[in-house]
């Protein structure tokens, strides 16, 4: 067979790729200055374990197109692999791990170097591939961004990140939707962060995959064993180390070649065969043939990425040694081990490289830098330069829906709002697409699903419809369908939305994601939800219902804290609007601020109620828009003399008006504020500080402006169906004395009035808490309330 004449090269860059990441992590341990005296770390034998695979990945196999999640931990080989492509700077290298410097983990938002998806949360980059490559058949389905190569997702695996459990449920997701052209490559050294992984548990990953409809490609022998079982008593040997055990194999590396001799001598006496093989090498050239591993050797792997580039999902299983090539490779403490400086000043002769040239990009090779550089220009996965997408912002009809009900809920309204743009023709509607975990017609998508259809790469008709049983919903699923159907799993949602809502970078076609699920389950996929926003994916969830006003569901259905996730959810803007009129200003905004690019958009999370309320007859002014997207407004403004001003937010607005009522009888000055989002009032606040702090005295915030006027002695009460602390913080905005209520505890059953009053959130509830602020002028109406 004649030689692939690139593997000269792509063993000279797999040299450079080692060394470079594991100088790149001692740099920052042992050659920075360290002020604070804590530990950088970085991972040395991870990085070392994927090398090989990642040269031959980026250097002769992947192409522009395609998408890749990196393995966290083999953070530093990417850095040294886009350093040397050009990509990446040498004072980002040298500050790796520091403020400004290339992350410990890749990250798209921090990272300057070709970052296709975040990863550090170790298994949802895993995960956030396969939706990747669903949204990506979702694009060509409708017949957008077909004059480009559709391209494959690539994930680069830890094999303790298949311990996982977000990996098992995106699994039976792909199978559902017909996944295609996805790769996992599974970094399989065997180790974990604390030892060695159990016998025989890859042999069950193997039935799983192929359970699921994946092609699996076992990368277990280099070339050098091929060669090896070939000659007489090969046969021995291989059956030796396919028997031979995890811990077993790893502590005879890490020993080295007189170990593996007096190991194999011993174990393959019988066998003179055998005997005779081992005799004709070294003890060095011994110990490369045991480390010859599959996920080690160019040859194999290139040959085998290259004949599996197939419309199918294949996973390969590729064996390495963790370390491999440092002197702890295989040592099971190597996780977070770091090579001493005479190991690496060691280790550095032996790649050739001189003292105060660690950083040149082709020192220490025996081929020319020019040459390298050429075959580097010619890789195909560089040969275009920058990969990432644009797409244009999609305009907001100015007409946008706003239902009129004279009684109705935020969550019926949602579902109003999103049936009428489902009628429109605007070009915005195209490119909305929804998804829910098996929660549709629960969170009032079923109008916008019955207009647009379900989304499938092959069409389905609903039996029902076609065998003329009445039914309120028709599921026909179509190629052109705008809606994803999920199985209940929070996780899968999130990262759904994460791959649609990146759709514009990666692929180069605009989507609007909008996904519903009920308000308590957002902790269930609430890692996945901070790893979205985290890789600044943009999307718009409706959580619905909310709180304890889902009475009668009891308390597992009741949600506490979602408010202040909101309120700390970095990237996500957080609203809770009462009425429906509000509701439609915030999703025309949410249409257009999730286009945004930079700080100044993001992702949207509406918290919606299943409680109807009785809405406002009023007309919406361009102030008072204004106003419910900034955070909040003036329902009843107070007056100079105000003793109590009432602050509520979304479905406790009738107790919190009905409580201002019957006050107003002996506080004619009396204030209620509407709250549509303490997350937007908060950052306005904090944003202000931080300018005044840095010399502008006039900066003011939209919270700031609204509570100037109250004089000193006024007292704040705040009502919200969720954790006080979400509003109680509103008291420190202008110095005044503040009762937050809300819900500190688990719910129960009952009636909204019975569970309202059970945490002080019916009216009486409101005027006691105002009344023990300002108790030196009783309300005369307590009693009757």
């Amino acid at each position: 067979m004649r030689s692939d004449p690139r593997l000269p090269y792509l063993a000279a860059l797999e040299r450079k790729a080692l060394w470079l990441s594991t100088w790149m992590i001692h740099h920052a341990n042992h050659v920075r200055p360290n002020h604070d005296g804590m530990k950088v770390g970085g991972h040395q034998a991870s990085s070392a374990s994927l090398a090989t695979i990642m040269t031959a990945l980026y250097f002769a196999v992947l192409r522009p197109e395609d998408r890749v999640a990196v393995k966290p931990h083999a953070s530093p080989v990417f850095h040294a692999i886009q350093y040397l492509a050009g990509n990446q700077t040498r004072a980002k290298l040298e500050n790796f791990r520091g403020f400004g410097g290339a992350q410990s983990y890749p990250s798209r938002t921090k990272d300057t170097d070709d970052v296709d998806f975040s990863t550090g949360s170790v298994g949802l980059g895993v995960a956030q591939t396969l939706f990747g490559s669903l949204v990506r058949d979702y694009v060509r389905a409708h017949g957008w961004g077909l004059d480009r190569p559709e391209g494959r997702m690539v994930a680069l695996v830890g094999d303790a990140e298949m311990d996982e459990g977000n990996i098992f449920e995106a699994l039976m997701e792909g199978w559902k939707h017909g996944l295609r052209r996805t790769w996992w490559i599974i970094d399989y050294n065997r180790q974990s962060l604390d030892a060695v992984i159990r016998e025989g548990l890859y042999t069950r990953f193997e039935e799983i995959f192929r359970a699921f409809g994946w092609d699996v490609v076992v990368l277990k022998y280099g070339s050098l064993m091929d060669a090896a079982f070939l000659e007489p008593g090969g046969e021995r040997l291989r059956a030796w180390i396919d028997t031979a055990p995890n811990q077993l194999y790893a502590a005879l590396t890490f020993q080295g070649g007189p170990a593996w001799r007096r190991r194999l001598e011993a174990d393959l006496a019988d066998d003179p065969d055998a005997l005779a093989l081992l005799g004709r090498r070294s003890d060095q050239e011994l110990a490369a043939l045991m480390g010859n591993l599959g996920g080690h050797d160019l040859t194999n792997l290139i040959r085998a990425f290259e004949a599996a580039d197939n419309d199918r999902p294949t996973v390969f299983i590729a064996y390495t040694v963790k370390g491999f090539g440092l002197p702890l490779a295989g040592h099971k403490d190597n996780h977070s081990g770091l090579l001493t400086p005479a190991q690496t000043a060691l280790f550095r002769e032996s790649m050739g490289i001189r003292e105060g040239q660690e950083w040149e990009p082709f020192e220490g090779l025996t081929l020319a830098a020019d040459d390298l550089r050429r075959f580097i220009a010619a890789a195909p996965f560089f040969a275009e330069g920058t990969r990432l997408r644009e797409a244009p912002r999609l305009p907001v009809p100015a007409d946008f829906p706003c239902p009129r009900q004279a009684v109705q809920s935020t969550q019926s309204g949602f579902g109003l709002i999103l049936n009428e743009l489902g009628r429109s023709d605007a070009p915005i509607a195209e490119r909305i697409v929804t998804t829910s975990p098996d929660v549709t017609v629960s969170t009032n998508l079923g109008g916008w699903v019955n207009r647009r259809g379900l989304f499938a790469r092959e069409e389905r008709r609903d039996l029902f419809k076609a065998e003329r049983i009445p039914s309120t919903f028709a599921w026909d699923a179509s190629a052109k369908g705008q809606h994803i159907e999920l199985g209940i799993a929070e996780m899968n949602l999130f990262l759904l939305l994460s791959a649609l809502g990146l759709s514009h970078r990666l692929f180069g076609e605009r989507l609007i994601p909008i996904g519903t699920l009920y308000d308590p389950f957002i902790s269930r996929g609430l890692d996945a939800l901070n790893y979205a926003c985290y890789q600044d994916a943009r999307f718009i969830i409706a959580a619905t219902p909310s709180g304890v006003t889902l009475a009668p569901e009891g308390g597992a259905h009741q949600s506490i804290a979602t408010p202040l996730i909101g309120l700390a959810q970095d990237g996500l803007s957080s609203f809770e609007p009462a009425f429906v009129d509000e509701l439609s200003i915030l999703m025309a905004h949410a249409l257009d601020h999730v286009q945004v690019e930079g700080p100044e958009g993001g992702s949207i999370y509406l918290r919606l109620s299943t409680r109807s309320l009785a809405q406002p007859q009023r007309a919406m002014s361009a102030a008072l828009s204004e106003a419910i997207v900034a955070g909040a407004y003036w329902l009843r403004e107070p007056g100079p003399n105000a003793e109590i001003v009432v602050a509520y937010t979304g479905a406790v607005a009738p107790e919190a008006i009905e409580a201002v009522g019957l006050m107003a009888e002996d506080r004619r000055d009396i204030g209620l504020l509407a709250v549509t989002s303490a997350d937007r009032l908060h950052a306005g606040w904090t944003a202000a500080q931080r300018a005044r702090e840095a010399g502008d005295r006039s900066a003011r915030s939209h919270v700031g402006t609204l509570l100037a006027d109250l004089p000193r002695h006024c007292g704040l009460v705040t009502v919200i169906d969720g954790h006080p602390a979400t509003l109680g913080w509103l008291g420190a905005v202008g110095g005044h004395r503040t009762r937050a209520l809300g819900v500190e505890r688990f719910g129960q059953t009952g009636t909204v009035a019975d569970l309202y009053r059970n945490h002080g959130l019916d009216a009486r509830g409101i005027v006691s808490a105002a009344l023990a602020l300002a108790p030196e002028r009783p309300i005369r109406n307590l009693r009757t309330v």
